[in-house]
């Protein structure tokens, strides 16, 4: 298993359905290879999450991450040291033989508790996604239809040549999306535009990585940004400094014992 971010005329329909099983194809090949992109076996970055509301207000906080890919699992741990979210720390194990775990630590409560699949479209710690937003999904979950070539300047003002990809998930029951489309960098084989459409097919998200450099022989996203376009309220992570990566972390870092003591 892989984890991974109309026409109108009779002819354009019969030219689709004629290339259709070649779509496919082409598009399962580019997002197999997106979820092969190469990861570090440990990384440990400071990174600043930036909450913008329509007016321009920000709060900023701050948080180191540690990540394991370990088999079949990823962990990533996130321990708050600044801004309103100072004290909590978050812990999400990615399975792919099975469901992702996810635990949080809040110091209010001072305890730890599991995030049930229910609270999937609950927002994480005031952010623009989604508890279901950081679950990564699996390659087979989807149907991916290539839809071409296209360029695609973000923010940043940076211009990527890309493929053109949209996902259809195969059961919508299990996702708040209808479907979405991706935008992957044919350099780097990074999504670097995603666009999330809810059940009604109107545009709800836009994710776009502003900034993505080689380190260690790695390419990181260094910063990117989620935006609820209906909303006008926007999530930007960046990453302050890589602390080291591919220095074993030890294992009790990946534990709810460190979420509650952060040791």
């Amino acid at each position: 298993m892989k984890r991974t971010l109309k026409l109108t005329t009779m002819a354009a329909v019969l030219a689709v359905l004629g290339n259709l099983a070649f779509a496919d194809e082409k598009g399962n090949e580019i997002m197999n290879k997106v979820a092969d992109f190469k990861k570090p076996a440990y990384s440990v970055t400071d990174v600043y999450m930036i909450l913008t509301d329509k007016k321009g207000t920000q709060d900023s906080n701050g948080f180191r991450e540690y990540g394991k890919e370990d088999g079949s699992k990823t962990y990533i741990v996130m321990d708050f040291k600044t801004g309103t979210n100072k004290g909590t720390r978050f812990l999400q194990i990615t399975d792919d033989n099975g469901p992702d775990e996810k635990h949080i630590y809040l110091p209010a409560l001072k305890s730890v508790r599991r995030v049930n699949s229910s609270e999937g479209s609950k927002a994480f710690m005031g952010s623009d996604a989604t508890y279901d937003d950081l679950t990564t999904r699996d390659v087979s979950e989807d149907e991916h239809q290539y839809m071409g070539e296209e360029k695609m300047k973000v923010e940043s003002g940076k211009e990527y040549d890309c493929y053109k990809i949209k996902e259809i998930p195969i059961d919508k029951k299990g996702t708040q999306y209808n479907y979405r489309m991706v935008w992957v960098d044919k350099e780097t084989m990074y999504p670097i535009h995603t666009e999330m459409f809810d059940k009604n097919d109107k545009l709800v998200k836009v994710l776009e990585v502003l900034d993505i450099q080689k380190i260690s022989g790695y390419d990181m996203p260094m910063e990117n940004k989620l935006t609820n376009v209906q909303t006008g309220h926007s999530t930007t992570l960046k990453i302050a400094k890589v602390v080291a990566l591919d220095q074993e972390i030890p294992a009790r870092y990946f534990t709810q014992n460190f979420l509650t003591t952060g040791k």
